[in-house]
């Protein structure tokens, strides 16, 4: 055997990834959208899309220009199929496969193919989450300069979740369903658009054909979503939701503030809430108010430190109020009440308004001479006890709210549907992770960062179907991998999956002969509960 006709391929976890986009019809879906051209001989839109979704989820934090390199050592035809090689991954194809996804449209797309996913997982979807983030952009694009009516994103400063307000950003809303976190719906924003104005869009857009699609009973959102007008919206399209009620809405504040000898009754372990009726924007709702234990106690550090900053503040400014000399009294006593309205956290005891004469010179007075009568502020400082307590009450309260006014949603549903909402948090902190595509985005221009995020969340797609299967089928099967801390679970995570399947090869012989080499025994685990198509790939 001639050695120099001996070749390995790194394989590792990509093939779980390449199954399940054969299995979804990924290449095939976008094809039938997007059909080949006369200058695609060797690769189609919907492969490449497959392409750039086995580099989003190779955990290599490569930029999208490396994509060809990121292939050099892969098995190119096992992956995305046959006749294709590294080299028909490049930044011309790519760019133009970014710009018809885009002249497809992003959002739409990106629904159908999820309804197509959820479909295949037979997922029930009882309820979608909805929030967003921002993701910086580096680099100067002419959409900067656009008029307002143009429907391409703008690039440009905004609130950013990173704290980076320095930085040009792109702003993504996500809908996921809350069993898996599987994104179903994406929508890419200027870098200036905020969350109350991007999710009234898509409630008055995207509700009705969303919950056509899912039949999902609820939509779940933080504060951003409680607006008169959303909620509104929401209760005309017949849509249910719970949603966080801002504390800054009249209603909650006196909730809040009235807490004292409230009767609060047990939902789960760490939280306890009672039920408050309201008719807030003229929607009949029932609110949850809630205590959490963990909430508290993090709160009440936050608020002793807040108030000892508070106390050295106000000392400092009292100590300079008490050297100032008025003119006449009532400056005085006008003088100290902003002084108490600006320091509730301290009181003032032995209070009083004590008078003095100034004197044209210095010295001793002249024979005869009056004086000026000026006043001054004197007292002793002490912590408002009281302020604290009313203060402390308030801590690890949060108010939920929602139109279902039926006894079907108990208190524990309710909370359980809401806290489905760090579903869609996860999301985001996969997508925004150092490890993924690329913290940052490098693109020409702002259609095809809009492309980019689509098939980001499609990465997102596929990894929490694919953990959403292994978990499934581990527990139908009555099997178990070992985790992280190398106990049996049935609950690993697609990430410890991944970094498990590593040094798994492809062996070349003779450009025909293909051996997938170092399968284990527990890579055999997550084979067998698969199924027959993912041993087949690895065989």
């Amino acid at each position: 055997m001639d050695i120099n006709k001996v070749s390995t391929k790194s394989l590792d976890h990509l093939g779980l990834v390449s199954t399940l986009c054969k299995e979804l019809g990924i290449a095939d879906f976008i094809d039938s959208r997007l059909p080949k051209q006369p200058s695609q001989s060797h690769i189609s839109h919907g492969e490449l899309v497959v392409a750039m979704i086995l580099n989003g989820l190779g955990f290599v934090s490569r930029t999208l220009h490396m994509i060809p390199a990121y292939f050099s050592d892969k098995p190119v035809e096992r992956l995305i199929g046959e006749g294709i090689s590294a080299k028909h991954i490049n930044d011309d194809s790519l760019g133009r496969c970014l710009d018809t996804l885009y002249d497809l449209g992003v959002s739409s797309t990106f629904q159908k193919l999820s309804e197509k996913v959820i479909s295949h997982l037979e997922l029930p979807c009882n309820a979608l989450n909805l929030d967003s983030t921002s993701m910086h952009v580096d680099g100067k694009y002419e959409s900067e300069e656009d008029d307002d009516e143009s429907s391409v994103i703008k690039i440009t400063k905004g609130y950013s979740r990173d704290h980076r307000p320095e930085l040009n950003q792109v702003i993504i809303n996500l809908i996921t369903e809350n069993q898996a976190g599987i994104p179903v719906y994406m929508q890419a924003c200027s870098g200036n658009t905020n969350d109350s104005e991007g999710f009234k869009r898509i409630v008055k857009s995207h509700i009705s054909s969303l919950k056509d699609a899912y039949e999902n009973r609820y939509l779940i959102g933080d504060a951003a979503l409680y607006t008169a007008e959303k909620i509104l919206l929401l209760e005309n399209q017949k849509q249910l939701f719970i949603t966080r009620v801002p504390q800054k809405i009249k209603q909650a504040k006196e909730i809040i503030s009235s807490l004292k000898g409230s009767k609060f009754s047990f939902i789960s372990e760490g939280y306890n809430g009672f039920w408050v009726e309201s008719s807030y924007a003229n929607v009949s709702q029932k609110w949850l108010v809630i205590k959490s234990d963990q909430a508290y106690k993090r709160e009440i550090i936050t608020l002793d430190n807040k108030l000892k900053k508070e106390s050295l503040q106000a000392i400092k400014d009292f100590e300079k109020l008490s050297k100032q000399a008025f003119g006449c009294e009532g400056d005085a006593i006008k003088t100290l009440e902003i002084w108490k309205k600006k320091h509730p956290a301290l009181s003032i005891s032995n209070e009083k308004i004590t008078t003095a004469k100034t004197y044209s010179k210095s010295g001793r007075p002249k024979k005869g001479e009056e004086g000026i009568p000026v006043y001054f502020i004197v007292g002793n400082l002490s912590s408002t006890l009281s302020y604290r307590e009313i203060k402390q009450q308030e801590k690890g309260i949060f108010i939920l709210s929602s139109n279902d006014c039926s006894d079907e949603l108990d208190m524990l549903s309710m909370l359980q549907n809401y806290k489905s909402q760090q579903s869609v948090e996860r999301g985001f902190r996969f997508l925004k992770s150092p490890d993924f595509l690329t913290s940052s985005l490098f693109l020409k221009k702002p259609e095809r960062i809009e492309a980019l995020l689509m098939v980001m969340t499609s990465c997102l797609m596929i990894y929490a179907a694919l953990e959403h299967l292994i978990r499934k089928k581990l527990a139908e099967k009555e099997l178990y991998f070992q985790c992280m801390k190398n106990k049996p679970t049935q609950k690993p995570t697609a990430r410890w999956v991944f970094q498990c399947f590593s040094g798994i090869e492809e062996l070349c012989i003779n450009d025909q002969q293909k051996i997938v080499l170092n399968i284990k025994s527990r890579h055999e685990v997550i084979l067998n509960c698969l199924g027959q198509q993912y041993r087949d790939f690895y065989s």
